[in-house]
C-alpha cells in the first residue's frame, strides 16, 4: 500500500470533501488545489496514480488532520518529519489517534467491528518509538482493516 492509497482510503473512511482536504493540506504547510487533489487520487493503473504522494505530504496530511480536528498547540515545535515507506503505517495510526480523540480500546474496538482481533499490548506496540525493544511494524493489513472500520464510525 503506497502513500497515495493510504489517502484515498483515509478520504473515504472519514468522507472528507475537496475543500476539506485542501484546508487540511494547508494547515499542514502543504498549498494544494484541487487538481492536485485529484491527481492524488486518480489511478492511471492498478499501482500508480497521476501524482504521487511523497512521505513529507502524507505526514503534512496528517499534521494538518490533527490541527483541524484539535486546534494549534500553544508553542509546538517545528514538526519533525519521520515518515517513510518502512514505517507509514504506523505514524498514520499514531496521528489519526490523535486527530480523532480515539484511545488504545477504542482502536482496537474499530478492529473488533471488521474481525481483526488486535491485544493491548499488540497495539501500544505499534506506538512504541522505532528502536523500541517493543516495537512492531504495523503491516498494511492492519491499516487497511482499521480505516474499513472507521466507515462504520464516521459515515
Amino acid at each position: 500500500m503506497n502513500h497515495n492509497d493510504r489517502l484515498t482510503r483515509l478520504r473515504y473512511a472519514l468522507d472528507i470533501k475537496d475543500s476539506d482536504m485542501i484546508e487540511i493540506f494547508r494547515l499542514g504547510g502543504m498549498q494544494v488545489t484541487r487538481e492536485d487533489i485529484l491527481a492524488m487520487l486518480k489511478k492511471i493503473d492498478e499501482e500508480n496514480y497521476e501524482q504521487e504522494l511523497t512521505d513529507e505530504g502524507l505526514e503534512r496530511f496528517l499534521n494538518g488532520m490533527i490541527i483541524s480536528q484539535r486546534g494549534v498547540k500553544k508553542d509546538a515545535p517545528e514538526p519533525v518529519f519521520e515518515l517513510r515507506q518502512g514505517n507509514a503505517n504506523n505514524i498514520m495510526l499514531k496521528k489519526l489517534k490523535i486527530a480523532l480523540k480515539l484511545t488504545s480500546d477504542d482502536m482496537i474496538d474499530v478492529l473488533d467491528d471488521v474481525g481483526v482481533t488486535v491485544t493491548k499490548s499488540e497495539m501500544s506496540a505499534f506506538f512504541r518509538k522505532e528502536g523500541h525493544k517493543n516495537y512492531k511494524t504495523c503491516g498494511d493489513n492492519y491499516t487497511r482493516n482499521f480505516l474499513k472500520g472507521l466507515i462504520g464510525w464516521y459515515r
